[in-house]
């Protein structure tokens, strides 16, 4: 029987010539990323080494990659030493792919790691933050683990105990409509299938529209699998994502391009056809709660937050950009706009579009994660509403839990800012 392109990364990883559904393997890292909460890794990789004389050492520090983008700039005085204590660390074991709080190399980090050309097709990338799945964009296994268990990653190179998973194959056809985007189409399919739909399991997507979809928009779709409960979602590498490590991550490595086997056992098949899908929205308090925005048009908002792991890359500041320029936003309506990385930032102010969103009344932000984990830059009042392009609006998200949060799509997002109230882009 064929594998999926999931037991075809373990299996290698692993040493082995084939997998099943059900093996227990430990394979081989090729990644392992941590944000702020490296401190927590730190902590448990030192207990690792407690009275065995022998000196921490890392398995290998240029496999390491860590990322300040949760808590940036330090929020508290805690953060602030956590932080120095990890400056440090990396100072010492010479983890070279370290990206502080800078200008010219910060960011978040899922999307640090692909614009920086550190995630490449076929192999295994682990982080201690649940939306690791983004990774799966690039034909990476890319899944989410604890701190414990990035600690022993960090001291043997390998993640121990790992139960091959059985894959859902997602077939998208078609072609979006104008205004429906990527993040519509993954709200439709975790409204489908609900918040436990994929526990366990890998999403493979596949399908035309796939095949046509930027990169980015595979990223988005990878981001927001774990919404669904998935382990991972993932996109078999082709020539957009070729093109992407070429022209924008500066990888000149040979490119992996396997696939799953044509033979390949899937739990179950769903079908999408893209051409009927209309703008998404999740509502009060769960990601699967999903409806049209039609059917929600009309409700009131107070902020806007426009970015994150999931939607905060240059074409979304563009369809944002687009839809408010010349225009300014309803005079209630706070808008916040957190641009994934530096390098998005200063492409999107040479391009214009930070100057329209400012002069519509938005206030850009630092890149990072911002008001997302309801720590700092933006946290919402009592009965508040926020419309957002984030990942999940779990009562209490962004920091209050007598507020609300709705998900949705860039163009969403802009249009409502415009309006005051959730607003369907399509007029």
């Amino acid at each position: 029987m064929g594998m999926t392109i999931v037991q075809k990364i373990l299996a290698r990883a692993a040493g082995r010539s084939s997998v099943a559904i059900g093996d227990v393997v430990e394979p081989r890292v090729d990644l392992a990323m941590s944000h702020e909460n490296a401190a927590l890794v730190i902590n448990q990789f030192h207990e690792i080494y407690k009275g065995t004389g022998l000196e921490p050492h890392l398995w290998d520090p240029d496999r390491i990659a860590i990322i300040f983008d949760h808590r940036v700039p330090a929020e508290s005085s805690k953060t602030a030493t956590n932080q120095k204590k990890i400056r440090d660390f990396v100072a010492k074991h010479g983890i070279g792919r370290f990206h502080d709080l800078r200008g010219d190399e910060g960011g978040i980090c899922h999307q640090i790691l692909p614009e920086s050309g550190y995630v490449l097709p076929g192999r295994v990338v682990v982080g201690t933050d649940s939306h690791t799945t983004s990774h799966g964009a690039l034909g990476a296994f890319a899944f989410g683990v604890g701190a414990t268990e990035m600690a022993a990653v960090w001291a043997l190179g390998r993640v121990l105990n790992v139960e091959v998973p059985d894959t859902i194959k997602v077939v998208v056809d078609g072609t979006l409509p104008a205004t429906v985007l990527p993040k519509d189409l993954i709200l439709h399919l975790i409204g489908r299938i609900s918040a436990e739909g994929a526990n366990f399991k890998v999403i493979e997507f596949h399908g035309d529209t796939i095949e046509r979809m930027s990169t980015s928009g595979r990223l988005t779709l990878c981001n927001m699998s774990v919404e669904a409960g998935a382990t991972s979602g993932i996109v078999p590498p082709d020539a957009e994502t070729v093109r992407y490590l070429r022209e924008e991550a500066g990888v000149s490595d040979e490119v992996d391009l396997t696939g799953p086997d044509a033979g390949a056992s899937y739990s179950e098949t769903i079908e999408i056809n893209a051409a009927d899908l209309a703008p998404q929205l999740a509502c009060p308090h769960t990601v699967d709660h999903v409806k049209p925005v039609v059917d929600v048009a009309g409700r009131k908002v107070d902020q806007i937050v426009i970015g994150s792991c999931t939607n905060g890359r240059l074409d979304d500041l563009e369809v944002a950009a687009g839809i408010v320029k010349g225009k300014r936003l309803a005079k209630h309506v706070r808008m916040l706009v957190f641009p994934a990385s530096w390098r998005i930032y200063k492409e999107a102010m040479r391009l214009g579009y930070l100057s329209e969103l400012i002069d519509a009344g938005a206030v850009v932000m630092n890149p990072g994660c911002g008001c997302c984990l309801g720590v700092h830059q933006g946290a919402l009042g009592d009965g508040e509403v926020a419309l957002s392009t984030t990942n999940r609006n779990f009562k209490g998200r962004m920091g209050n839990p007598n507020s609300e949060v709705y998900l949705c799509s860039p163009a969403v997002a802009a249009a409502s800012a415009l309006t005051g109230v959730i607003t369907d882009p399509r007029g």
